[in-house]
């Protein structure tokens, strides 16, 4: 009797458990589909696609999936290499976004809904795994790592480029936590994917020939730290739903406001040249 009990238990914590995972991902593919991320990405940050394609040297025999994808920020990149590729995302609405573009531009690739923890593909499945500033944002990192790993071909190519936590973003981050809800239970913070000690405990010995930089992207989009601040809360999801959290406490709102403001005048927002760290890693499946 007890035996069937304590199985219905964990039959119960299981269903819990997919039930709470399922919730969580909801509320983040509703926060990236907020604001107007394709603008952050071809304002601000469209360069760092080519930089990780170029990395991993994609060319047209190789099978690419770009995990965390968004607008194809690097997949649009890596098809006009000539590759075949699938880029992933938790969120619709950006994956649609991306495939206007492409076909704006002529390039032909996949555009698949799809969440980084549980990737919906074969084992060994692709030549190359990317993912920019993508797969940093899954709650759950081992998970998220463990799936770039199995999907990735023995001898296959990993390129992760991330916000470091010492970087403007990693400090945009740790300037509205204070004002965020705070994260459920087993979440991580996005930064640490910028943390190379981190990322290689996560892929561990299943990778070989690691190569990780700290480089830095110029940003010139931004005139003052006050430009800097409305933009992301008029375009970017993380940062929309932080100020939607505190929308009744209009002194708290106030606060945030200045310290982003500061913290982009402290990055060289007002001088029109900012300079955002990222870490840029590279791999082989082992």
């Amino acid at each position: 009797m007890t035996t069937h009990t304590t199985a219905q238990g964990n039959d119960a914590s299981s269903t819990d458990a997919a039930d709470a995972d399922k919730a969580l991902k909801a509320k983040h593919r509703t926060m990236w589909g907020l604001g107007d991320y394709p603008a952050v990405a071809t304002e601000v940050i469209a360069s760092l696609g080519p930089v990780l394609v170029e990395a991993c040297g994609v060319g047209p025999s190789d099978t690419v999936l770009d995990v965390g994808a968004g607008s194809g920020n690097v997949a649009i990149p890596a098809a006009r290499t000539g590759a075949t590729v699938t880029a992933s995302d938790l969120t619709p609405a950006l994956l649609e976004n991306g495939r206007l573009a492409a076909q704006a531009e002529g390039v032909t690739l996949e555009w698949e809904e799809g969440d980084a923890e549980h990737l919906p593909y074969d084992a060994d499945a692709f030549d190359v795994v990317l993912s920019c500033v993508g797969v940093m944002f899954a709650p759950h990192h081992q998970e998220s790592a463990d799936e770039i790993v199995r999907v990735t071909r023995q001898g296959g190519r990993i390129g992760l480029l991330s916000w470091t936590p010492q970087g403007f973003i990693g400090q945009m981050f740790a300037t509205m936590k204070p004002y965020a809800p705070p994260p459920p239970p087993g979440a991580q913070p996005p930064p640490l994917w910028g943390d190379e000690e981190h990322v290689r405990a996560l892929l561990g010995d299943r990778v070989r020939d690691v190569t990780a930089t700290r480089q830095t992207l110029v940003v010139d989009r931004f005139s003052s730290g006050e430009e800097f601040r409305d933009f992301f809360k008029a375009t970017y999801g993380p940062t929309i739903a932080v100020y939607a959290a505190i929308a009744d406490e209009p002194g708290r709102v106030a606060t945030l406001d200045a310290e982003l403001a500061e913290l982009g005048r402290r990055y060289g927002a007002d001088t029109g040249r900012m300079e955002w760290e990222y870490l840029l890693l590279t791999a082989r499946k082992a």
